[in-house]
């Protein structure tokens, strides 16, 4: 696990901490904090925020923004392993923790020592972790999930009744939560969740005794309150990104991705750049080395298609992207010159790239692209531009 450190001198500026990085994503924790309270308007009083930090908090950094949602006041968190359940541990995270992946019998014990809430899809994995509790003096909690038609992981619905009854007979676990997950949620046509809704409706009629439920991602969230029950699941829509095909809950990006130029080279007409020589200058022309490559979650697939921002200017992406650099043409920027700054995915002089726009050219979507985002690149938690954290080695 990567620690947070705090800022290297009280009330440092995030200016003067990137005047000399290379690469680096800002969190902006007053985003972050709007957010959390957009997302809470929206989906109206008594609906826990389940804050999912799954994927190094979707590549926002972990470390930089779980602790800042604690102090924000989402009542959950949820993640997709028992590891990273543990890191959230690591970092002082004490409220409620849900593992939404499948766990083996044998982190059982690991899970109780954190707290940790697993879903339990198998009789294997509820007997571990009632020898795991059972051995502590305290009771595991866990929930079950519902395959409502999405087929991936989960139970069928008669399965899932039979599970939960056997659990609830094993008194040293607690049968606290049911869930499912909606196939359509950010689609054009979500009504298939209606489907989902109803199948999942009848288990949990059927299992009555179970006291907390959970079935919406942030679009689904947004878009359909009959599915909110006790808590919402929300990961992208706290950190800004509107999922397509949903209505804006008034929520801004947390993260920006910049580096500097660090080279400009004079490319004259007909000469190739990179590897491959697959761009070549009809003119006279100026490149600028980004050094961000693949090896960082740059998608290659930019190659001689993406953009990025040069004192407010959008420039193009020339040649092929490298495991750590690429090129882009600053023919048509005046003044460019090596340390300027380079915007990937934010704003700059009114200008602003989102992740959805460069999932766009790149053939995917912004989950893919935030996720992605490699640790190598240090992140900065700030708030106005006052450094609080920084996760990563500068």
């Amino acid at each position: 696990m990567t620690e947070p450190r705090a800022a290297t001198a009280a009330g440092e500026s995030l200016a003067e901490l990137t005047g000399e990085l290379n690469a680096w994503i800002e969190i902006d924790l007053a985003r972050l904090e709007a957010n959390v309270a957009a997302v809470r308007r929206w989906v109206g009083p008594g609906i826990e925020l389940i804050a999912v930090v799954k994927a190094n908090a979707y590549g926002h950094g972990t470390a930089a923004v779980a602790p800042a949602l604690e102090r924000y006041g989402v009542e959950r968190f949820a993640v997709f392993s028992v590891p990273e359940g543990v890191q959230l541990r690591q970092l002082g995270i004490r409220r409620p923790v849900l593992v939404l992946g499948h766990a083996f019998p044998r982190q059982a014990a690991e899970a109780v020592a954190h707290d940790l809430t697993l879903t339990v899809d198998e009789p294997a994995l509820a007997e571990a972790l009632a020898a795991a509790a059972r051995a502590r003096g305290r009771k595991a909690r866990v929930h079950i999930k519902v395959d409502t038609g999405l087929h991936r992981f989960g139970l069928a619905p008669e399965e899932a009744v039979a599970l939960a009854e056997q659990l609830r007979a094993m008194p040293d676990l607690e049968v606290e939560g049911l869930w499912t997950h909606m196939a359509n949620a950010d689609e054009p046509d979500d009504s298939f969740s209606e489907e989902q809704q109803a199948r999942f409706e009848a288990v949990a009629c059927r299992l009555d005794w179970v006291p907390y439920r959970h079935a919406a991602n942030s679009a689904t969230a947004i878009r359909r309150a009959s599915l909110r029950y006790h808590g919402v699941r929300t990961g992208i829509g706290l950190f800004g990104v509107v999922p397509p095909n949903t209505p804006d809950p008034g929520v801004r990006p947390v993260l920006s991705l910049r580096a500097r130029l660090v080279r400009i080279a004079e490319v004259s007409p007909g000469e190739g750049v990179s590897y491959g020589l697959t761009w070549r200058a009809r003119r006279h022309s100026r490149v600028g080395l980004v050094p961000v490559g693949y090896g960082d979650g740059w998608p290659r697939s930019l190659s001689n298609c993406g953009e990025v921002l040069v004192r407010g200017r959008r420039v193009p992406v020339v040649g092929r992207i490298c495991m750590d650099q690429f090129l882009v043409d600053v023919t048509d920027v005046p003044g460019a010159a090596p340390g300027d700054e380079v915007v990937l995915i934010g704003e700059q002089e009114g200008e602003r790239i989102g992740a959805e726009d460069v999932a766009e050219l790149a053939g995917t979507i912004a989950w893919d692209i935030l996720a992605s985002l490699q640790a190598r690149i240090p992140r900065i938690a700030h708030r106005a531009g006052v450094v609080e954290a920084v996760v990563g080695a500068l």
